[in-house]
């Protein structure tokens, strides 16, 4: 049986590219989303997923702009049913509350809220008493911590809209899930920022993306007398 397309919004280097090549391993056709500005990067995985005999399409999209995500639903759907949609978008910053501009407040909750409520809005419109959302969250999404008011309010709003979609959605047949990545992940961005936090990675003291990137899959496969809607996840000697 000819499986369905999946989209993700967010497949940057880390998690984003990790589901990007499961899902296509699993025999999907997977549209692997970016701003213009990545698209020489968009490329470059869908040539690597390509020749691992995958199927991978690139589609530049701002996930801000209501008329560009229509668009990459509306390019999606021309490859059959949408079977999954996943929202991977970080917009992880830091800053005191001194140095927060309205500006950068605002932009983190367009890229962490703002744009997951029109990824969600189009996958509702788009998928038919089946699919599955998954909605990437972070330990703020329910711990504000010092120097994160922009992010944590961001993601705390992303927490709440995935819990509407899941009461609303979920007796239409779609399953709707919010996961907890509580810890750093194997990123280029950790390794260059945070040297001696990547220095763990071998001893599994941060998260692999290959294998958060299966879990996602197992969630997409749950049978719905079983969905799981909050999943959290974390190395085993992360403090929660």
């Amino acid at each position: 049986m000819k499986k369905g397309s999946v989209i993700i919004v967010g497949a940057g280097p880390g998690l984003g590219s990790s589901l990007a090549r499961k899902f296509a391993k699993e025999g999907h056709h997977v549209f692997v989303v970016r701003r213009e500005r990545n698209a020489a990067a968009l490329d470059e995985l869908c040539s690597e997923i390509k020749s691992s005999g995958g199927n991978a399409t690139a589609i530049p999209t701002d996930a801000r702009e209501e008329d560009q995500v229509i668009n990459l639903f509306s390019k999606a759907k021309e490859h059959g049913q949408i079977e999954c949609v996943i929202f991977n978008i970080g917009a992880n910053v830091f800053f005191p509350i001194k140095d927060t501009t309205a500006r950068v407040f605002k932009k983190v909750w367009e890229m962490a809220t703002f744009a997951g409520f029109l990824v969600g809005k189009e996958s509702a419109k788009h998928m038919k008493n089946k699919g599955t959302i998954i909605f990437t969250g972070a330990t703020a999404s329910v711990r504000g911590s010092s120097g994160f008011s922009a992010f944590s309010s961001a993601k705390f709003g992303l927490r709440a809209l995935a819990q509407s979609l899941a009461r609303e959605l979920g007796p239409q047949g779609i399953h709707v899930v919010h996961t907890i990545i509580d810890g750093a992940i194997d990123h280029p961005w950790i390794k260059e920022n945070f040297p001696d936090t990547y220095k763990l990675k071998d001893v599994g003291g941060i998260l692999n993306p290959d294998l958060i990137a299966d879990t996602y899959y197992n969630l997409h496969l749950q049978e719905k007398s079983v969905w799981t809607h909050e999943i959290d996840l974390r190395p085993y000697i992360e403090k929660f």
